[in-house]
C-alpha cells in the first residue's frame, strides 16, 4: 500500500466514491483484453475507497467479473456454449451494429466471440447510435434461442440487454467543482495528471504543461490539435484508454461516410458521435474520396460539413498524432515540423491555419514504469463525464478586459488562442469562480506558444502573409507587453527575433587591451528606491564605468529620454551576461542607457536588435575602432539589425557584401536618437 500524501488526503476527503488507485488499474489492464476505462469502470464501482480492506474485497469482485465476462483468445466457443446451455451469458465487449437491408433488421457484432450476426432491437440501436459508427464497450447480456437456430439462416444469438460502460450519473460537475476548492492550482494540476495515470513528482513544468494541453480537446468543442514527437510518449493512450467519449482511428484509410455522414442511409459519422476523434499514426492516413481532406478542412474551420443538400453541424474535436523519425532540430533543418503529415496536408497552409495548437510532443516524457503513478486519481468514467459536460461551457469571458493580444495575431490566431486558453482554464476551474490572474496568464502563454508553433511552420513554407510571428499579450490596461516564443527556435546563446523583456538589450563590446569583441546581454530590473546596483560579483571595472556614464546621462537628460518619470526615485538592478570569452563589458554605455530607459518606460526594444557604442559623461558618443568586426559578430549570433554611432558609417565600406545583405545597419547621432530607433517598431 502506498503512503498517502496531501493530494491523496484532500481527494479522499472531497471525492469519496470517485477515486481509484491507479496501480490497481494497470494490474488488471495487463491481464484482460479491455481498455483502461473499462477496468476503472468496475474498480470505480467496487473499489472507490481508500480503506485497504474495502479495496481488497472490491478487487476480488472485479477480478471475478473480469475473469467471467471477458473473452480471451481461444475461449470463444466456451462462452457460446454457456449461452446455449444456460440460456444467456454476460460478457464485456465492444459492440458495433449495422443495418441488414435484406432482412430490414439490425445486426450486431461482438468481436471477442467472432459473432457478426447477433439479433438486436431497433430500440437498442436508436438508444445507442454510437454502435453504428465505431462501437463502444458495454456489458452485454447475450441470449441463445434454440428454436431460431433450427430455422434456415436463423440468428440464434440475440442481445437482451446492454449497458454502456460509462458513468450513469449525469450531474457530476458540481461534485468536481466543490472538490476543486480544497486544492491549490499546482495540487490540482498534479491530481489531474495522476487521474490519467502520470506521476507528477519529478516532472518539469514544461512536461506538465504539455500533458495538460493534451487534455484540452476533451473539454473544448471543435478543437483541432496536432501532436508530433518521439515514439513511446503515450500519444494515443489518452484518446484510446481513458475516455469512452473519444475514438481512435489507427493509420490507414478513413472513409468520409464513417467520419462525417453516410449518404446512403443518412447515418451521422464519428465527429457527431464522439467528443474527440483522434487519428493515430497520421502520416499513413488517407481518405477514400478525393474531397475527403477538403471536407475535413471545412469541418475544422466551421464545425459544419455538407453532404448532398443538407448542412450538418457537429462538435467533435479533431486530434492528429504522429511520430518524428528524426529529432526536432534536424526536422527544422530539413523542412518544417508538419513534415510527418500526409502529403495532402503537410504543405497546405490553409489546412495548418485550422490547427488551433501544435503540442510539442518532444516535451512529453517517455512512458515507463517510473513515470506511472501508484497514487489515487479520479475514476476515468467520472473524469470523462465531467470533461464532456465542460464542453458546454466557455471560459473566454475570463480573458476579456484582462488580456489584450499584440498586433501580430490575426483573427484566426486570436480565436485559436482563446479556445486553447478556455480549455486549459476549464481543466483548472470546473466552475469559473475566483480564477486567479496568474492562472489566466499561464493558460494564455501556453495557448500563444502552441498557436505560434503553427504560424512558424507556415512562415517556413514561404507564405508572405505569415511572416509576422512575434506573438505578444498585455495583462491589464497598463501592463507590460510580453512576447511568447517557441523554445525549439530559441538558443540562449544567440539573438532571437522576438523582443526581449523591457530592460533587456543585446550589445557587442568592442574589446581592447588583450580582449576580443564579444556578445553581451544587459538586463535591468526597476523598483522603488534610488541608485543603480550591479549584481555581478565581482563587478567588471570596465562595465562599472560604462554603467556610471549611462546613469549620469539618464539623470541629466531624463526629460528627453523618459519624459515625466523621475529616475532618481527608482532603484535599478543591473546584470551583465557574457556569451563569449569577453567578460569586461567595456564600452557598452549606450546599450546600458537604453536598458535603463526601457526598464523605466516598461517598453521592450525591437527583436533581433543589437545596440553598440559608448556614451561619455557629457553625452557625446565615442567612435568605435572596429565596427566591421562587431557587425560580423552580431550577424554570427543571429542579429537581424544593429544600431551603431553614425561616425562608423565610413568604416563600414570594408564590410563584405554577404554580411551587408544579412543585417539592417542603422545609425544614431545621440542617446535619445538610439532609444527612439530601438523602440520605434514596438506598438
Amino acid at each position: 500500500m502506498i503512503e498517502l500524501d496531501d493530494i491523496d488526503r484532500k481527494a479522499a476527503a472531497s471525492l469519496d466514491g470517485y477515486l481509484v488507485r491507479k496501480d490497481l488499474v494497470r494490474t488488471f489492464s495487463r491481464q484482460y483484453p479491455v481498455p483502461t476505462y473499462v477496468v476503472e469502470f468496475l474498480l470505480g464501482r467496487y473499489c472507490a475507497s481508500i480503506d485497504p480492506e474495502e479495496i481488497e474485497e472490491g478487487l476480488e469482485i472485479v477480478e471475478r467479473q473480469l475473469k467471467s465476462r471477458t473473452v480471451r483468445a481461444g475461449e470463444e466457443e466456451l462462452f457460446k456454449a454457456r449461452a446455449r446451455e444456460e440460456g444467456n451469458v454476460k460478457i464485456i465487449d465492444i459492440i458495433t451494429a449495422r443495418l441488414d437491408a435484406k432482412t430490414d433488421s439490425y445486426v450486431a457484432s461482438l468481436p471477442s466471440l467472432r459473432l457478426t450476426d447477433v439479433r438486436i432491437s431497433p430500440e437498442q440501436v436508436q438508444e445507442h447510435e454510437r454502435m453504428l459508427t465505431g462501437g463502444f464497450y458495454a456489458e452485454v447480456t447475450l441470449n441463445y434461442d434454440a428454436s431460431i437456430a433450427q430455422e434456415s439462416k436463423g440468428r440464434p444469438f440475440g442481445i437482451s440487454a446492454l449497458r454502456e460502460i460509462q458513468l450513469s450519473k449525469r450531474n457530476v460537475l458540481g461534485d468536481l467543482a466543490q472538490a476543486r476548492q480544497t486544492f491549490s492550482t499546482s495540487e490540482w494540476k498534479d491530481f489531474l495528471l495522476r487521474s490519467i495515470g502520470i506521476e507528477p513528482v519529478d516532472r518539469t513544468a514544461r512536461q506538465k504543461d504539455a500533458i495538460m494541453l493534451r487534455m484540452v480537446p476533451f473539454v473544448e468543442r471543435n478543437y483541432n490539435l496536432v501532436e508530433l514527437g518521439p515514439r513511446g510518449t503515450g500519444k494515443s493512450h489518452l484518446f484510446q484508454q481513458v475516455s469512452p467519449y473519444s475514438h481512435l482511428i489507427s493509420g490507414g484509410k478513413a472513409t468520409v461516410a464513417k467520419m462525417f455522414v453516410n449518404n446512403s442511409n443518412g447515418q451521422r459519422g464519428l465527429v457527431c458521435q464522439y467528443d474527440v476523434v483522434c487519428f493515430d499514426e497520421v502520416s499513413g492516413i488517407s481518405f477514400d474520396q478525393k474531397d475527403g481532406v477538403n471536407i475535413m478542412k471545412g469541418y475544422m474551420e466551421s464545425g459544419e460539413f455538407s453532404r448532398g443538400k443538407e448542412s450538418i453541424r457537429a462538435d467533435g474535436s479533431i486530434v492528429l498524432v504522429g511520430n518524428f523519425e528524426v529529432d526536432v532540430e534536424h526536422q527544422q533543418r530539413i523542412g518544417h515540423l508538419f513534415g510527418p503529415m500526409p502529403p495532402e496536408m503537410k504543405d497546405d497552409t490553409a489546412f495548418m491555419d485550422r490547427i488551433h495548437a501544435f503540442l510539442p510532443g518532444w516535451d512529453v516524457p517517455k512512458i515507463n514504469k517510473a513515470i506511472l503513478t501508484s497514487h489515487f486519481g479520479l475514476v476515468s468514467d467520472f473524469l470523462s463525464e465531467c470533461w464532456s459536460q465542460l464542453r458546454n461551457e466557455n471560459r473566454v469571458g475570463l480573458l476579456q478586459g484582462k488580456v489584450y493580444f499584440g498586433g501580430a495575431l490575426s483573427g484566426r490566431d486570436a480565436n485559436a488562442v482563446n479556445k486553447t486558453a478556455s480549455g486549459l482554464l476549464k481543466l483548472l476551474y470546473p466552475t469559473p469562480d475566483d480564477v486567479l490572474d496568474e492562472d489566466i496568464e499561464w493558460a494564455v502563454r501556453i495557448a500563444l506558444e502552441a498557436r505560434r508553433r503553427v504560424k512558424e511552420q507556415q512562415k517556413r513554407i514561404g507564405a508572405a502573409e505569415f511572416r509576422n510571428t512575434h506573438f505578444s499579450y498585455t495583462m491589464g490596461d497598463d501592463g507590460v507587453e510580453k512576447f511568447v516564443s517557441t523554445p525549439e527556435l530559441q538558443n540562449d546563446n544567440s539573438i532571437a527575433g522576438d523582443p526581449l523583456e523591457p530592460g533587456q538589450v543585446w550589445t557587442v563590446g568592442p574589446g581592447g587591451e588583450g580582449e576580443h569583441p564579444g556578445l553581451f546581454r544587459i538586463e535591468v530590473n526597476e523598483g522603488p528606491g534610488s541608485g543603480v546596483r550591479i549584481l555581478n560579483k565581482p563587478v567588471p571595472a570596465a562595465f562599472k564605468e560604462s554603467i556610471g556614464y549611462a546613469e549620469q546621462n539618464l539623470y541629466a537628460r531624463a526629460a528627453q529620454l523618459v519624459g515625466d518619470k523621475d529616475p532618481r526615485h527608482h532603484e535599478f538592478s543591473v546584470q551583465l551576461r557574457a556569451f563569449d570569452a569577453a567578460k569586461t563589458g567595456s564600452k557598452t554605455g549606450v546599450a546600458a542607457l537604453v536598458a535603463l530607459c526601457t526598464a523605466l518606460l516598461k517598453k521592450p526594444i525591437r527583436g533581433g536588435l543589437v545596440i553598440v557604442g559608448e556614451v561619455n559623461l557629457g553625452g557625446s558618443i565615442e567612435t568605435l575602432h572596429n565596427p566591421v568586426e562587431m557587425v560580423e559578430i552580431a550577424v554570427e549570433k543571429g542579429a537581424t539589425a544593429i544600431l551603431m554611432p553614425v561616425a562608423c558609417r565610413r568604416q563600414l565600406v570594408e564590410l563584405s557584401d554577404d554580411m551587408a545583405t544579412k543585417v539592417d545597419i542603422q545609425f544614431y547621432s545621440d542617446a535619445r536618437d538610439a532609444l527612439l530607433k530601438a523602440i520605434s517598431d514596438i506598438s
